[in-house]
């Protein structure tokens, strides 16, 4: 790279008026200021200047200056042999990057992200946002965000990196004058004593030969495990296809878990990391994969320090000789969480989803083959294989096999993760798991599935909740979170409070969703909803959409005119 001290290049120009060629001086694109060209040398060390590092590099940029300069942005881009464009375009795209434009003042030091998706709202943030500034001072950011993955602790506000649960402005302020900005990591299942339990003793007689393949991807088919991040895909059947393609082949494990909600993959990360490690490794074997991404959600910080301390324990002391496990920081985007945008962010991009074919088993990651599972997918292998496939498909209730993972919150008395069979009904899970209502509250309508999986109302809530049940009702489990509303809530309004979400999300790259979801929270905030052109614009964004955010978007709409029309009329 040419030195950013030398004098400009002499460019050769044309003379207009004579056609002959004169000298002058002149920049060719912009030339990188020493001070901030250093600042990024330093930050980068000998790491290599990879195109899929670009995000990790602009963290490292935000974490040690608060922000992004222009100036640094020109530094990244001329270290890397990237354009400009191609650093900013990225830069801007993630809500968690802080790009200052030249002129512009830095932002405060501490910010203060309050939570305002629909559990957190019901639960106060509202207020939070509107009290926190004056008490906190100018000195202070105070942003609304939407999920940040903690709605059983409702309302949460996050200073810098440290979630603080059921917040008050008073717990807010002890932390932000505390300076915790970093989160604290409570006791959880380590490698030593995991091992020392049995861990990876499954994986390993994988690797060694003593559990034949064959006998292993029947046991996952006949579990009937089925993709758990909320697309639903056999498990045991991915692992056979994506085998099949030509080698090398690639695994990226998707823990963005941005659907409002939803908070699962973190509950099990924070307690026994390896359990789902292990769960990775006999995927990455089965599937024989050379390298494994994982991507995590940024607002896990706790979860980002956990697996990097484990994960390098486990290299440190192999079981077994190990693929490369390279651990990727999301930014903050909702729409990584569709895997074709998290790979698309793990090569160090904007998170857009691709178009379809081909799909990511055949063309994924770095144009390779890639096996793409969510987190909590892998969390359940070592017990299937261990218990038997049986163990696992024997639990379920109406016919449906198998257990989930429910994020419950809202109005009831025990929010959290409850572990509970596959076709329990909402009624169910919440007098047997969540210890009923609260008090003075009465089941008024439920999410099944988060911002995207509908609405229902509580007449309705004698429905299995499993895959492909919900379906004829306009509705899907998804991820399997399920929000709890009361007669106090009004569906209208929680519907209204998605789609902000889903407006504020959509990573824009299509025009029927990045402008069907502006118009349709616009619609939705009259007094009188405009059914007829609301069911038009649902049709186009269902249609036309290139991902399920888009596609999905309008399924709280139309749960509230079909179940719920006498808030709207």
């Amino acid at each position: 790279m040419p030195d950013p001290a030398a004098p400009p290049r002499v460019i050769p120009i044309a003379d207009a008026g004579s056609g002959r060629r004169k000298l002058r001086s002149a920049l060719k694109g912009r030339v990188p200021e020493p001070q901030a060209l250093a600042e990024v040398r330093a930050l980068l060390g000998v790491d290599p200047r990879r195109r899929d590092l670009l995000i990790e590099y602009l963290h490292r940029i935000q974490d040690r200056y608060g922000a992004i300069s222009a100036a640094h942005v020109v530094a990244l881009a001329a270290e890397m042999k990237l354009a400009m464009t191609e650093v900013y375009e990225v830069a801007t795209f993630y809500h968690h990057f802080d790009v200052v434009k030249e002129g512009d003042a830095l932002p405060p030091k501490v910010t203060v992200r309050v939570c305002d998706s629909l559990s957190c709202e019901l639960a106060g943030a509202g207020d939070l946002l509107a009290r926190l500034p004056a008490i906190l001072g100018p000195d202070v950011r105070v942003l609304p965000v939407p999920c940040v993955g903690r709605c059983h602790a409702a309302p949460v506000a996050v200073v810098g990196q440290n979630p603080v649960d059921a917040a008050s402005t008073a717990a807010v302020a002890a932390a932000v004058n505390a300076d915790a900005v970093r989160p604290v990591v409570a006791p959880y299942l380590g490698c030593a004593d995991y091992r020392a339990a049995g861990g990876y003793a499954t994986a390993q007689a994988c690797v060694d030969g003593g559990r034949d393949l064959e006998a292993v991807l029947k046991a996952m088919e006949d579990s009937g495990l089925r993709g758990l991040g909320g697309a639903g895909f056999p498990a045991g059947r991915k692992w056979r296809i994506v085998r099949a393609e030509p080698a090398p082949r690639l695994l990226a494990v998707n823990i963005d878990e941005g659907e409002p909600g939803t908070f699962k993959d973190r509950h099990y990360l924070e307690r026994d990391p390896h359990r789902f490690l292990e769960g990775m490794l006999i995927a990455a074997w089965a599937a024989d994969v050379a390298e494994i991404y994982v991507y995590l959600r940024d607002e896990y910080a706790g979860c980002r320090d956990i697996l990097a301390r484990e994960i390098a324990a486990l290299q440190a002391d192999p079981p077994f000789p190990l693929p490369a496990i390279h651990l990727r920081r999301g930014a903050g985007a909702y729409i990584c969480g569709e895997e074709s945008a998290m790979i698309e962010s793990i090569e160090g991009k904007r998170g857009m989803p691709r178009l379809r074919p081909p799909y990511v088993a055949q063309a994924g990651l770095f144009g390779r083959p890639t096996l793409e599972h969510n987190m909590e997918t892998l969390f359940w292998v070592r017990d299937i294989l261990e218990r038997g496939a049986g163990w696992f498909a024997g639990h379920g209730r109406r016919g449906r096999h198998g257990l989930r993972s429910f994020s419950v919150s809202g109005r009831v008395r025990q929010p959290g993760v409850h572990v509970a069979p596959a076709g329990i009904t909402v009624r169910e899970l919440i007098d047997e798991h969540c210890g009923g209502m609260l008090p003075g509250h009465e089941l008024y309508a439920y999410l099944p599935g988060g911002a995207s999986g509908g609405i229902l109302p509580a007449s309705m809530g004698d429905i299995p909740l499993d895959f492909d049940t919900l379906n004829a009702h306009g509705c899907f489990i998804g991820s399997a979170a399920v929000i709890i509303l009361s007669q106090h809530d009004r569906a209208r309004d929680a519907a209204a409070n998605v789609m902000r979400f889903f407006a504020d999300e959509s990573c824009g790259q299509c025009t029927p969703c990045r402008v069907g979801t502006a118009k349709a929270a616009q619609l939705l905030a009259a007094p009188r909803w405009d059914q007829p052109l609301l069911e038009e614009l649902a049709q186009v964004m269902g249609d036309a959409s290139i991902c399920g955010l888009g596609q999905a978007a309008p399924n709280p709409i139309r749960c509230v005119i079909r179940y719920f029309p006498h808030e709207i009329a």
